[in-house]
């Protein structure tokens, strides 16, 4: 009898100590980037990091891995204004904060905010509107964390299976939260919403989960059981493979937003608001498709 207490506990032993050594293990981020803007640019524009009006970042800290795409509203266009502006301004400080160890690894919607009253506050007059999507993982803790405003969006797919994902916000149809930056004599009249208003979530990651970050030009044109086909396409967890799964999503959606016959889920969407729509939504879209591995310095 004592002899199999003692083999139980030293195998009890093994397992703690074997699950030990896996928790202890720092995760993360294998990231690539993809997109198009509905201009029919491709590739990306260096000096922003913008498909379109679409921006983006991916930026690594020693305590977690950070990405993010926000989508610039095209309305400001009628004013003169370049959408692309505060989109790219504002994943820009996103990412400064980031690589600069201002924000901590449990708190999104700090980046988030912390971004955007820098904004408000600077100098340089900056107008325009945009949505944002930030995603964390904490290395150490393996959890990730989000901050959703508006119609941006991730999916964390596992073993084939979508098993976390962002929740859209929206005022009314096709009107998503957004944060703004509005001339003194358009405040009030301008839609704004606060940073603290993103929906934010926590979620446990496993090594090869994958985690897909995109615009709405992805997710209005492209719903989930396409997707994952073309995640299934996935075999290798190093960057080139990566990028190229991003690259094909990307493709397959900017091609679903010029067909007029095609039942899009924005056209979906439409029609449950009363609307008689049909075909793709042409839009800028922006892929950033990662993938959890063990940390590597």
């Amino acid at each position: 009898m004592l002899s199999v207490l003692s083999c139980g506990r030293l195998l009890a032993r093994a397992v703690l100590g074997g699950l030990s050594q896996t928790d202890s293990r720092d995760y993360s981020l294998v990231s690539a980037s993809f997109g198009y803007g509905k201009d029919f640019r491709k590739g990306i524009l260096k000096k922003c990091m913008c498909y379109g009006d679409d921006a983006w970042f991916i930026a690594r800290h020693r305590s977690a891995d950070v990405l993010g795409v926000a989508d610039g509203v095209g309305g400001w266009r009628d004013y003169g204004v370049d959408p692309s502006l505060f989109s790219g301004t504002l994943m820009r400080t996103c990412e400064r904060l980031v690589k600069e160890g201002h924000f901590v690894p449990s708190n999104p919607v700090g980046i988030l905010t912390t971004s955007y009253y820098e904004l408000l506050q600077n100098k340089v007059p900056l107008l325009g509107s945009s949505t944002a999507c930030i995603v964390m993982l904490d290395r150490r803790s393996h959890r990730l964390h989000t901050a959703n405003l508006g119609d941006s969006g991730f999916l964390v797919v596992r073993g084939g299976e979508v098993v976390h994902r962002s929740d859209e916000q929206q005022h009314y149809f096709n009107t998503p939260f957004q944060l703004s930056i509005a001339p003194p004599e358009a405040e009030g009249s301008v839609l704004s919403d606060s940073p603290e208003a993103a929906d934010s979530t926590s979620f446990d990651v496993q090594l090869g989960d994958i985690i897909l970050t995109a615009t709405d030009g992805l997710f209005d044109n492209m719903p989930d059981y396409m997707i994952l086909q073309e995640l299934k396409k996935l075999k290798n967890t190093n960057y080139e493979s990566i990028q190229q799964t991003a690259k094909s999503i990307a493709e397959q959606a900017h091609v679903l937003a010029y067909d007029p016959n095609y039942m899009s889920p924005f056209a979906q969407f439409a029609c449950d608001n009363g609307l008689n729509v049909r075909g793709g939504k042409p839009d800028d879209i922006t892929v950033l498709l990662s993938i959890v591995a063990e940390y590597t310095d």
